[in-house]
Formats: structure tokens, sequence, C-alpha cells
């Protein structure tokens, strides 16, 4: 379902290829918005494809639920109705904790430790659990983000030691390592939890590549056949492994978590770094761009 090495193709608009595809999944970060304010090119994308009758649905791996997903995008300019659904990862995660049906989560204590900002304090509301502040009186770990901009992975030792001792599991609401918000790389939930997996640690992730979300995200598009599903993203780790793994077609944005590596890819140069940097995590788009635009 992706493209082979070294046949990359670089697209100047998703115009070039709408008629390709009947539906669109979109990721948010590095894609529509920055963390602080919309691309204004992927908003009229996103407005051009709606009119040409695709179907669309908004994929993020935020640890929130996605109706707060929803109006924070209103909040940044992203309008409600310009897509047809959003699902995040943070509304699985909520979902597998409120319905406890995997082996996983039938284990879990009634006691859980949440580690992440106050934004994310929604994620509690519903769920049968009693949040302790005492990580010596947990019984698993909810992760959904860091504290602060600043922090490092070890800042959060003091809680993953005495938690490693007791093993406690830890779910994840979050896989991203990293984003850039307003041009500064910040940690996310992914980056400590794969610290605490690096401990010993014991972690469940919801949100891309991960394959449950993906097949949720596929009934919200209602399409059956994924050659006829295009999905946006800027990160090779996660939304292009994620798409080839469902089966679906993978445009990778390059100005986003990887833009570092790729310098927009303004060059043939810089095409042969996206090249390698493919080669690295052996995973295909079927195209690229250096933003998304119509």
């Amino acid at each position: 379902m992706s493209a082979t090495p070294r046949t990359i193709p670089l697209l100047s608009g998703v115009s070039e290829i709408i008629d390709n595809y009947d539906g669109f999944v979109v990721d948010l970060w590095g894609v529509m918005h920055d963390g602080l304010e919309a691309f204004p090119d992927a908003v009229t994308a996103l407005q051009k494809i709606r009119k040409a009758g695709k179907r669309i649905v908004i994929l993020s791996n935020a640890p929130r639920r996605a109706e707060s997903v929803t109006v924070r995008n209103e909040e940044l300019g992203i309008a409600r109705d310009l897509a047809d659904a959003v699902l995040s990862s943070g509304e699985v995660t909520w979902r597998n904790l409120k319905e406890r049906t995997l082996p996983f989560y039938q284990k879990l204590g009634k006691n859980a430790f949440l580690i992440g900002p106050e934004r994310d304090l929604g994620m509690k509301e519903g769920l049968d659990f009693n949040f302790v502040d005492d990580i010596g009186g947990a019984d698993f770990i909810m992760l959904t983000g860091i504290w602060d901009p600043e922090d490092k992975v070890e800042r959060y030792d003091y809680l993953l030691k005495p938690a490693l001792e007791r093993k406690l599991p830890m779910v994840c609401a979050n896989p991203d390592l990293e984003v850039i918000r307003g041009g500064k790389r910040e940690l996310c939930a992914g980056a400590v939890a794969h610290h605490y997996e690096d401990m010993g640690g014991e972690v469940q992730y919801h949100g891309k590549p991960y394959q449950d979300i993906y097949k949720e995200c596929m009934k919200l598009v209602g399409i059956k056949d994924g050659s006829r599903v295009l999905a946006v993203g800027d990160s090779l780790r996660t939304d292009i492994t994620g798409a080839n793994a469902a089966g679906i077609h993978g445009l990778f944005i390059a100005g986003g978590i990887h833009s570092d590596d790729l310098n927009g890819l303004n060059s043939p140069t810089d095409m042969l770094k996206l090249v390698s940097l493919c080669n690295r995590y052996d995973q295909y788009p079927v195209a690229a761009m250096p933003i998304f635009k119509w």
C-alpha cells in the first residue's frame, strides 16, 4: 500500500491526487496546526476536499476526549464542520478504561495516578476509578502528557522508580514522542512511556500507529476499500507506519515533526534525505508534500 524506495512522488498540492480517493484521514499537529494556530493552506485544503464530496476523519494522538479536541480545533481556526468525525487517542484510551473489555484493563485495580497537565484532567471524568495523589497508593498509572514544556523524561523518575518496584502498569494516552509547538520541540507522553518501558515497566498504548484506533477510524470513514483512503500525516513513526499497517495510503507532510531532517523538500538533495529517512523507518508514503495544501 506504500510507494517503493526512491519512487516517492513530490506533490505541489493534494488536488493532484484528489480523484484517487474517497476518504481522508487527517492528522492535526504538524499538518493542520502547530499547537498555537491553524495553517491557512491546510484549512483551505480541507474546505476544498469537503467541497469535492470526500469523507474526512480527523485522527489525532491528542490525549483528550474527541469533543475536547474538536473544541480546541475551533479555537485554533479549524471549524467543526470541516470533518465528518474526530477521533483521538485520548478518546480510545478513555473508552478502554470505561469498558474494561481487554484483559489488560480487567486486571487493573481501582486506584489510578494521573501524570499529565491540567488541560488533560477531563480524561478523569466519567471513569469509575479513584484518582490518588500518592504513587504509593496507586494500582496503575494513567499517562496523558508532561507537566512542563521544558521537561526531560528523567524528571518523572521519582514516580516511575517506585512504580516499577511495585510493578504498576501504565496506560499511555498519547504514543507521540514529541511535538513542535510554535516552532519549539517538547516531549509528549510517549517519551515518558518508552522511558518506563526501558526501565522494565509494562505500558498499554492507544493511538497511532496502533491498529485499534485505525479500526475505529475506518468505521467512521465508512469506506471498505483501503486503497481509496488517504491518511495525511507528518510522522513516519506514527502516521505513515499506522496507515501502511491499516492497508490505506499515506501522504507524508515534510514540514512537521521531521522538518529539521528534510528542509521542506526544496531540492533533490532533500528528496534523497526523505528516501534515507524512509529507509531508516522502513516505511514509505505514496507521496510527499512540504506542507498540506490544495
